[in-house]
């Protein structure tokens, strides 16, 4: 066993069942000394007539003794080109008749950073054998050590047979064996060889079996390219042989090789039985492919492969599935294509030109709506690619991107989803204050097209300045101040379903104007052993009336109040709609902290001075002069406990319109989670924010130290009288997952059922089980 507390190696041996591997590296490395006399030593036994300095010295090492080996030798010859051997040890002695120089108790023996531990060590001057018997402990200068009953070496400390050998690598793994040569290269042969990455040892010292293991016939280190090799190799779980390995090669140094990943086991109602195999190809210490196989028992079988690159310039990474096979093309069902071709591309990547300049990219492209879906790829209604070139530095940002969107659901027009080209926005933060405060400068310019609907182009530039002041009695004051100038061109404009989003026909233009003054007052104060702040806060903003109406909204669409935006210059998300007229907000921050205690609350509204704003629809809590009322209140108590609920009350009636909830029981190792959110605004105008209710759920106990049992579940509790696109009477399980897994520091294992109860096109409703595992520190997934 190698892990500290150090329990017997024998116990090792027998977990690993007779080891393997990289070991003798360790073995194989020279060891030297440092000149001088041993002070203090320890008990020398001379031989009658002669004293230990007089001895004579070998001729191919100059072997020293000392008390006291720290710092480490500087050098491993001396000026006559001969080996240097530090040790020190408890008791040396002299056999003049054998001319054997032996040292025995707490001997160690070290050359640069290599070093030999033993309870004894004799040295042959006749032969040049040294051997080094008793709890031999051989750390070589990577950090690798070598334990062992017994090594032999040469005056040169060069290893030839080892018998009962353990050998813990610095990245991780372990190998032992009963028998082991090293060649005159420097190759390592070894005999009844094991492998494994697993601790044998628990963290309270106790001893245990590993989970896995790696046996062999035979095993070759090649110290030149720091590599072991299996010969007759199978992987062992939990005692059990279960999968031949030929050909396998790990690396000591901790870098991945060529050669079959563990395989997949899947069961799913659109596709039957699935099995899926890869191969992965280290191609050089930048770059690698995995290629990968699936068969299936209702459905043509499939292929993939992923490309790896690191440049010094970046990285960029290229997945890419491809089958044949038949689909569906309407969510009935109804409408098939015969077998075509079908797949998936996946590729980004980053790129770091500069220090100021950088590009990122990412591509996401479907073959057709349900082919991510059916082979479970991934669940995502929609694929984006981007390009971004940007340039950062102290004062300023760039940014020039463009966007697509792949819709993926069934019952959307493509023709409608945009694309955006170019979007470009440039930011500039002067150095020096104006008027005391921070000015910043932005430019911004964006191109939105579409095949089948609204065309829109937009360009503005803007001016903000801020001052931000802490007077005498503590308050913070921030002046804001902002200019703003913007140029818009739309066609077809009454493609656009939503009439508010339209905005006129052909060029428009407006300006904007906005001044505000925020004003926070903290209290800090002692409260129930912890210490609590209360700060009040209050806002005025003033801007003058501005043809929001006139101007196409494409990005600030999702508008509802909440504590997030409630004190926002512009309670909309994007640029295309701005709040105007005169409001006050106000609300407060209290804050309690002790000894393992977190508790946080927000509450807050705002009163508009002028008249009701036709610009939010009714239900988003802003169309009144009076808005509503909304807050968020977070507990946390150490990691154990994490809850947190925002809601917002209607101000008429204090009815609740929106509740959300979020919490987290539990460790790392046990928990529940439950999350819970309902949208009760009866806005019927806008297909945006229609009216929603969800939960979701997930736990998982663990238990035998290991093992631990979870699920999940994801439920619509929206009704139809809410949504009347939806045929839900109120409960409609959305997706639920349970499974069983094993997890130790190398292996995880698992068996998963996850059942979806909508379909989508050949995507069908129904039952999927997975079986998989992962080996660590062996390069499986």
């Amino acid at each position: 066993m190698l892990l500290w507390p150090q329990p017997s190696r024998n116990s090792f041996l027998h977990a690993l069942g007779a080891g393997a591997g990289a070991l003798a590296l360790a073995a194989a490395a020279p060891l030297a000394a440092q000149d001088g006399a041993a002070t203090g030593a320890g008990t020398v036994e001379e031989p009658e007539g002669e004293s230990p300095t007089d001895l004579p010295t070998p001729p191919d090492a100059v072997i020293v003794a000392q008390s006291d080996l720290d710092p480490p030798p500087t050098a491993e010859f001396n000026e006559a080109g001969e080996r240097q051997i530090a040790f020190a040890s408890d008791i040396l002695s002299y056999d003049s008749d054998a001319d054997i120089v032996t040292a025995e108790g707490n001997v160690v023996l070290r050359s640069g950073e290599r070093s030999v531990r033993a309870d004894s060590v004799s040295w042959s001057r006749r032969t040049g054998v040294i051997l080094a018997s008793g709890n031999v402990r051989f750390v070589d200068e990577n950090g690798n050590q070598l334990f062992s009953d017994q090594v032999e070496l040469t005056d040169e400390f060069e290893a030839g047979a080892l018998e009962n050998l353990l050998l813990a690598l610095r990245q991780g793994g372990r190998l032992a064996a009963r028998r082991g040569l090293r060649e005159t290269d420097g190759t390592i042969a070894l005999q009844e060889a094991a492998y494994s990455a697993c601790a044998v040892v628990t963290p309270e010292g106790c001893d245990k079996d590993p989970s896995w293991r790696i046996t062999a016939d035979r095993v070759i280190y090649d110290p030149q390219d720091s590599r072991v090799r299996f010969q007759g190799a199978y992987l062992e779980l939990f005692g059990a042989r279960i999968l031949p390995l030929p050909g396998l090669a790990i690396r000591t140094d901790g870098g991945a090789v060529s050669g079959f990943l563990v395989p997949d086991l899947r069961f799913s109602e659109s596709n039957g039985v699935e099995v899926s195999g890869s191969y992965y190809i280290r191609l050089a210490d930048n770059k690698d492919l995995t290629v990968s196989a699936y068969a299936f028992t209702e459905a043509p079988p499939m292929v993939s492969a992923q490309w790896r690159h690191l440049t010094d310039k970046g990285a960029y990474q290229i997945t890419g599935y491809a089958t044949n096979s038949r689909r569906f093309t309407d969510a009935t069902r109804t409408d098939t294509f015969e077998s075509e071709p079908r797949g998936y591309l996946f590729a980004n990547g980053k790129f770091q030109f500069t220090p100021e300049w950088s590009l990122t990219s990412s591509v996401r492209l479907a073959s057709d709506r349900t082919f991510l879906r059916r082979y479970d790829i991934s669940r995502d209604d929609r694929l984006r690619s981007m390009v971004d070139l940007e340039r950062i530095d102290r004062n300023s940002y760039f940014s020039l991107a463009g966007w697509a969107t792949q819709t993926l659901r069934l019952n959307q027009d493509q023709g409608q989803v945009p694309i955006a080209l170019p979007a470009m926005d440039y930011r500039l933060r002067l150095d020096e204050p104006v008027l005391g405060g921070k000015v910043e400068l932005q430019a911004n310019t964006l191109a939105i097209m579409r095949d089948e609907g609204q065309d829109t182009q937009r360009a503005f530039a803007r001016a903000k300045w801020d001052l931000r002041k802490i007077l005498g009695l503590g308050q913070v004051v921030t002046l804001t101040g902002l200019l703003r100038g913007d140029v818009y061109h739309s066609n077809n404009n009454l493609l656009t379903q939503t009439v508010s989003y339209r905005g006129e026909n052909g060029w428009q233009a407006r300006g904007v104007a906005l001044g505000a003054l925020d004003v926070e007052w903290p209290f800090v104060g002692e409260l129930l052993g912890g210490t609590q702040v209360f700060t009040p806060r209050v806002q005025l903003v003033v801007t003058p009336p501005i043809r929001n109406l006139a101007i196409p909204n494409e990005d600030a669409r999702a508008i509802d109040l909440e504590d997030s935006n409630l004190f926002a210059l512009n309670r909309f998300p994007g640029y295309d709609r701005i709040e105007d007229g005169a409001r006050i907000t106000y609300g407060f921050d209290w804050e309690l902290r002790r000894p393992g205690w977190e508790v946080k609350t927000t509450l807050g509204q705002s009163y508009r001075l002028d008249a009701d704003r036709d610009i939010f629809p009714d239900g988003t809590g802003l169309s009144e002069k009076v808005s509503d009322i909304v807050g968020r209140t977070q507990l946390r108590f150490r990691d154990f406990v994490k809850l947190t609920h925002r809601f917002r009350l209607d101000k008429d009636n204090l009815a609740v319109r929106r509740n959300e909830f979020d919490a987290t029981v539990g460790t790392s190792a046990t928990y529940v989670e439950v999350g819970y959110l309902r949208l009760d605004r009866n806005i019927t105008s806008v297909e945006d924010l229609q009216d929603r209710e969800e939960l979701r759920a997930a736990a998982r106990l663990s238990f035998a130290n290991y093992w631990s049992v979870f699920g999940s579940g994801v439920f619509n509790l929206t009704n139809r009288d809410e949504d009347l696109s939806l045929s839900s009477d109120g409960f409609q399980p959305i997706r639920t997952r349970l499974g069983v897994a094993y997890q130790d520091d190398c292996l995880e294992l698992g068996l998963t059922w996850r059942r979806d109860y909508v379909s989508a096109g050949d995507a069908e409703r129904g039952d999927t089980f997975q079986l998989y595992f992962s080996l660590k520190n062996l390069g499986f997934r």
